[in-house]
This record gives structure tokens, C-alpha cells and sequence, in this order.
């Protein structure tokens, strides 16, 4: 049996950190898309429903929106240090 190279597990760290960040920003960002389309679905919904409350309506669709993407920004966040920080 031949001797291991300590190279080659930096090289293994490095694949294993750049499949981690795209499975991070593949699998999860279903979650926030989905969030964010079944939110603006009820919200055109309730304009259908309530024209004359269109400025609330709004203002909650959007600060739901916020909400839903602050977690795809932490997605991000974590792998761009996954990707750098490897």
C-alpha cells in the first residue's frame, strides 16, 4: 500500500466545500422561491378580493418578502464561506 499524500486531502476538503455551497444554494433556495411565489399568489388574491386595500396589502406582501429572503441571504453567506474560508 503506498503512502498517503497530504496534498490530496486539501483537494478533498476543497471538492467536498464546493459540493456543500452548491447543494446550500441549490436544495435551499427551493424554500425561500416557493415562499416567495405562494406569497405573491395570496397577495394578487387579496387585491382580487379587496381592491380598495391595496396599500396594506402591499406593505405586508413586501415585509413577508423580506422575511423569506433573508434567509436565502444567509444561504449565500454561508457558502461563499464554505468556498473562501476552505
Amino acid at each position: 500500500m503506498e503512502p498517503v499524500n497530504p496534498e490530496n486531502f486539501y483537494y478533498i476538503a476543497k471538492a467536498a466545500a464546493f459540493i456543500g455551497a452548491g447543494l446550500c444554494m441549490g436544495l435551499g433556495g427551493l424554500g425561500p422561491a416557493l415562499g416567495q411565489g405562494f406569497i405573491g399568489g395570496k397577495a394578487c388574491e387579496s387585491l382580487g378580493k379587496r381592491p380598495e386595500h391595496v396599500g396594506a396589502i402591499k406593505s405586508t406582501m413586501f415585509q413577508a418578502m423580506i422575511v423569506v429572503e433573508t434567509s436565502l441571504i444567509f444561504m449565500l453567506v454561508v457558502a461563499f464561506m464554505l468556498i473562501f474560508m476552505t
